[in-house]
């Protein structure tokens, strides 16, 4: 079945005909911002059902032919579907609809389950303060504070402490020639 895909540029009145199982993604690429305009139809058209899960897509090749637009810019629109999973490619098969998920459940769903306390909470920048080894760095601190000498708490060399410095050119020496 033979349906309207797109109207290309400068065409007016007639649009392009391509086949996708009669699918209208009513895009009017006229405007100078054409990847946006197809990225904005194909995620309406996934959004709305037109396009449903599992509904293959024309080639980039085929779709930049009957749209009279770049290869690139269908190329580009679809790896960036395929990336944020509105859509699925695989080499030979083709690009299609990716599976939708179910929808997120609502106000109600959430306030009759139990809220769960997460067995390990894995988010960057979040270490486990309960893990911290505070006994041990209490006696560690107090043994180092306590045979410190005078001047170590006061302010040091800018260039770094003395025997630091030696010992990271003997390293760099060895190392690095």
């Amino acid at each position: 079945m033979t349906e309207i895909w797109a109207k290309g540029r400068g065409e007016t009145a007639r649009a392009t005909r391509a086949e996708l199982g009669g699918v209208d993604l009513h895009l009017d690429l006229s405007g100078t911002r054409v990847r946006a305009g197809l990225d904005g139809a194909l995620r309406a058209a996934i959004r709305a059902g037109r396009l449903r899960s599992g509904t293959r897509l024309p080639s980039s090749r085929a779709l930049a032919a009957d749209l009279g637009v770049a290869r690139n810019t269908v190329a580009e629109v679809y790896s960036q579907l395929v990336a944020e999973g509105w859509l699925t490619a695989q080499t030979g098969a083709g690009t299609s609809v990716a599976p939708r998920r179910a929808p997120e459940p609502g106000p109600g769903a959430a306030a009759r389950t139990e809220p769960t306390v997460p067995r390990y909470d894995l988010r960057a920048g979040e270490p486990d303060l309960s893990a911290f080894p505070r006994r041990a760095w209490l006696v560690t601190a107090r043994r180092v504070l306590a045979s410190a000498p005078d001047h170590m708490l006061g302010y040091p060399d800018p260039r770094g402490v003395p025997q630091l410095r030696t010992a990271l050119a003997d390293y760099l020496a060895r190392a690095r020639g």
